[in-house]
């Protein structure tokens, strides 16, 4: 291979006297040790811009993808109501998803290399939006097993990408350094009405036939914005096809990521994990996260602000979460290491709890948006912490299993989310929030018992080297 390409190396291939810089990695399997090697100083500054460039496009992708595909998710529980399709087809994605995770990533990676299999993975995805179309259990059960099937190997290619490029970017600059509305349609009437069934009151099936709000917009506005979602899903495609570097130039080949794990070895390596008591202490609060998805995708979105404010609205309440969320995730490494990790984790507890106790005692209003796009922002909030926290804790308490680490996350909380699209059609909202309160408070009693022992072991460790 030219010296101006980065390679990845196993630690048993000849090394050459004119090496640059290099790194010795372990790659989640303490036996197999990877050296990237680095370009000559001439491509350092080009390539830190490509990958700077990879990066931002990735991202970009991610955004009008994810945009599209939580904008038709939100809407689910509203706009397919009928024989709770909606929420049916939720679950189908997040069921398919749990075997997706396990069986799917490290097989269809080592047939299509990292860079291909997230690009048709956003193609899988397409199907769910083009059933939006002709909503049938005929149609979007399928679609939806798509969508989830493709999503394992998505993720895992995403992280598998962003981990190669970097840790070359890592090195490149260590090199460097060396050298549309509705009007209201609230009558003055509605607002007791919207009291007595909206909020956490709200219970499946009783009084939609009652509520204005409730009523599905035109179908034509809903094809309307279906095509619009379905645009945005193609652009992210040709962007990720078309727009980012193959690892290739970083001598990744295909089958040569991430250690030999899929399959079976995979799922044996999963499970072997919840033999550990770390990993069964961590699973409520992972738990947690995938029912708070899916009872703010569903719930929240129907019972507080379609119930209350109408479903035209709902879009104002998801831009609210989504703008929370990306900032508390994009902040949120930065406040562990200045607060620590558990006094973050206490806060952003507190702040979940009180937030469920203010939403069950709170009684819905017509119109009262500014409530409604608070509880979203402050979710928004919550959750950008727990997903960033709770998944770096996996890598800390794992370092050596990082694969089944991971897929244990993500096992865990699509299970959870399974679980919270499966009762929606079952449970009054307020005893849904209960649930959630109650698993919330075992989650961090889980996580809070870990923090204990690993604090515990790291000042016998000091004890030890200073004696």
């Amino acid at each position: 291979m030219a010296t101006s390409t980065a390679t990845i190396r196993n630690d048993d291939e000849q090394q050459t006297a004119a090496t640059p810089l290099e790194l010795s990695t372990l790659n989640g399997n303490a036996t197999q040790q990877n050296t990237i090697k680095l370009p000559p100083r001439q491509y350092e500054r080009r390539e830190r811009l490509i990958i700077i460039k990879n990066v931002i496009i990735i991202g970009l992708a991610f955004m009008i993808h994810f945009t599209a595909f939580h904008g038709t998710s939100n809407l689910q529980s509203s706009v397919n109501a009928d024989k709770a399709l909606g929420t049916t087809t939720l679950a189908v994605i997040y069921g398919s998803l749990i075997l997706s995770n396990i069986f799917l990533p490290m097989t269809v990676i080592r047939w299509f290399g990292v860079h291909l299999t997230m690009s048709l993975a956003f193609f899988a995805y397409m199907p769910y939006i083009a059933a939006q179309f002709y909503p049938r259990f005929e149609t979007l059960i399928p679609a939806g097993l798509m969508v989830g099937f493709g999503g394992g190997p998505l993720w895992c290619a995403k992280c598998t990408y962003l981990s190669t490029v970097a840790e070359a970017l890592t090195f490149v600059l260590l090199t460097l350094t060396l050298a549309g509305n509705e009007t209201d349609s609230q009558s003055n009437s509605s607002s007791q009405l919207v009291g007595e069934l909206c909020g956490a009151r709200y219970c499946p099936g009783i009084g939609s036939e009652v509520n204005p709000n409730l009523t599905p917009p035109e179908p034509a506005k809903i094809q309307l914005l279906n095509s619009i979602f379905l645009i945005c899903m193609v652009i992210a495609f040709l962007l990720m096809f078309f727009g980012v570097n193959s690892l290739k130039r970083y001598g990744v080949k295909r089958g040569e990521t991430e250690e030999d794990l899929s399959g079976l070895k995979l799922l044996t390596a999963t499970v072997n994990l919840l033999r550990t008591r770390r990993q069964l202490l961590i699973l409520p609060i992972t738990m947690f996260i995938g029912l708070e998805e899916a009872f703010l995708a569903v719930d929240f979105t129907k019972s507080f602000v379609a119930c209350g404010w109408g479903i035209s609205n709902i879009g104002f309440a998801m831009i609210c979460f989504g703008v929370a969320n990306a900032v508390a995730a994009g902040f949120a490494g930065g406040l562990a290491a200045k607060l620590g990790r558990t006094t973050l984790v206490a806060l952003c507890a507190i702040v979940n709890l009180s937030l469920l106790a203010y939403m069950l005692h709170y009684t819905a209003q017509p119109n009262d948006y500014i409530k409604y796009c608070t509880f979203a922002a402050v979710w928004g909030i919550c959750d950008g912490v727990w997903l960033v926290v709770v998944n770096a804790f996996y890598g800390i308490l794992f370092p050596k299993n990082l694969i089944a680490g991971y897929s244990n996350f993500r096992l865990w909380e699509s299970t959870g989310s399974v679980i919270g699209y499966v009762i929606s059609s079952q449970l009054c909202t307020s005893t849904k929030q209960m649930l959630l309160m109650f698993v919330l408070l075992v989650g961090c009693a889980g996580y809070g018992y870990i923090e204990f022992h690993i604090r515990k072991k790291q000042k016998h460790l000091e004890n030890m080297l200073k004696e």
